[in-house]
């Protein structure tokens, strides 16, 4: 941050200006949150966003928001094409702080061309590993033989012939 700009802060910060741009940052975050497009959104994804709407409604009139990093486009089976996520993670609920994850993590929502895969998880990514594109999720760690805690990671590979997900479980030595 410059001089002058470090300047404003601190004035920003020492005067009557704070508590405005706080209400003012929080009611444009508010807004940005709840009034995504999803008019490109894929209906199969569609359908799990109006049903999170409509568990939240549910739940004591809560009020849904899509927030920034629900929806992603990645390349997922390689094809140089993006393709759709779906992170429950990113959705709230005024009158429910947990009711779309939990100790296990959130579902995220992996679509490939017309085919849509749910996964259970606490963190994914995607790696190149030869010539495969990889999804790694850290998982609960009962998958694993223990506990939440326990480390636990699942490699996939997508199989374009069979439109699947491909993994399995390592035999180490």
């Amino acid at each position: 941050m410059s001089y002058r700009g470090w300047k404003f802060f601190e004035h920003v910060n020492n005067g009557k200006w704070t508590g405005t741009l706080c209400v003012v940052a929080a009611a444009f975050c508010a807004a940005s949150a709840s009034a995504q497009d999803l008019s490109d959104l894929p209906g199969q994804l569609l359908e799990k966003v109006e049903a999170a709407q409509q568990a939240c409604s549910d739940f004591e009139n809560g009020q849904f928001a899509l927030e920034f990093g629900a929806v992603q486009r990645v390349d997922l089976d390689g094809d140089i094409y993006r393709d759709w996520v779906l992170n429950e993670a990113g959705f709230a609920c005024s009158s429910a702080v947990s009711l779309y994850c939990g100790t296990g993590g959130c579902m995220s929502h992996f679509l490939v061309e017309d085919r849509m895969f749910s996964l259970l998880n606490q963190g994914w990514d995607m790696a190149n590993i030869g010539p495969f594109r990889v999804l790694l999720a850290d998982v609960h760690g009962s998958q694993c033989g223990g506990i939440n805690p326990t480390p636990c990671i699942v490699a996939n590979a997508w199989d374009p012939e069979e439109k699947v997900w491909r993994s399995t479980v390592a035999q180490w030595e």
